[in-house]
């Protein structure tokens, strides 16, 4: 916390005694948020980082990454022969305000995604924000994959989740970007989803995961 306390002294400081204010000393800076989008599923190496954030300028990647290690956000990790970026606990609490800034923010994707970039990793922190509410008393995993990328979407008590697993999961859905955010966000249902997309393994767990979505008319 001291770390905070002196980041939030600096020129660029709101000054004021007030969390939120103090909360974007930390964050507020451009691209900051977006790092840890990319870190919420896992720990990245630098390259990676990179790539995934297209446009984001070398030297202010590394800037970023600096100051965020300095503010106790994110550290540096030995992973085998390499370096990788994660988030620390205090980091990883940042999950709930930016899933309710995505939810606030859907209907943003209305217009869809033009000329805009895309990467499939960021399903993982929009579809639990898009789903928040849906339980299961037997927990379900269902396997999403678009663009070659495959995660995982649990519901359980305690609500939805997504991560990157370490095995093949048994039920799979398998389909476009557009499509998976459509059916997370109600704009279609599930029998569209599925004509539109490819489906193996228990139907019930696809109809588990979205039953309680609401299809806007």
């Amino acid at each position: 916390m001291d770390k905070v306390h002196q980041e939030a002294k600096s020129p660029r400081s709101y000054r004021q005694f007030c969390a939120l204010a103090r909360s974007l000393d930390v964050i507020g800076d451009r691209w900051t948020l977006l790092i840890v989008r990319e870190l919420l599923p896992g720990p990245m190496r630098y390259t990676e980082l990179k790539t995934s954030l297209e446009g984001i300028a070398t030297n202010l990647l590394s800037e970023r990454l600096k100051t965020m290690e300095a503010n106790g956000i994110v550290e540096r990790r030995l992973d085998r022969t390499s370096v990788v970026y994660t988030l620390t606990p205090w980091g990883a609490e940042l999950r709930d305000p930016m899933e309710a800034l995505g939810r606030w923010g859907a209907p943003l994707l209305t217009t869809g995604q033009g000329d805009d970039s895309f990467r499939p990793r960021w399903l993982t922190l929009a579809l639990p924000a898009l789903l928040r509410g849906v339980t299961a008393s037997v927990p379900v995993e269902l396997g999403i994959e678009t663009d070659g990328f495959l995660m995982v979407l649990r519901i359980d008590e305690d609500g939805p989740r997504a991560f990157v697993p370490d095995r093949d999961p048994a039920t799979v859905f398998t389909a476009a970007p557009d499509v998976v955010v459509a059916l997370a966000a109600g704009t279609i249902g599930i029998e569209q989803a599925l004509a539109a997309g490819e489906f193996r393994g228990d139907s019930n767990i696809l109809r588990t995961v979205f039953v309680h979505v609401r299809v806007q008319t």
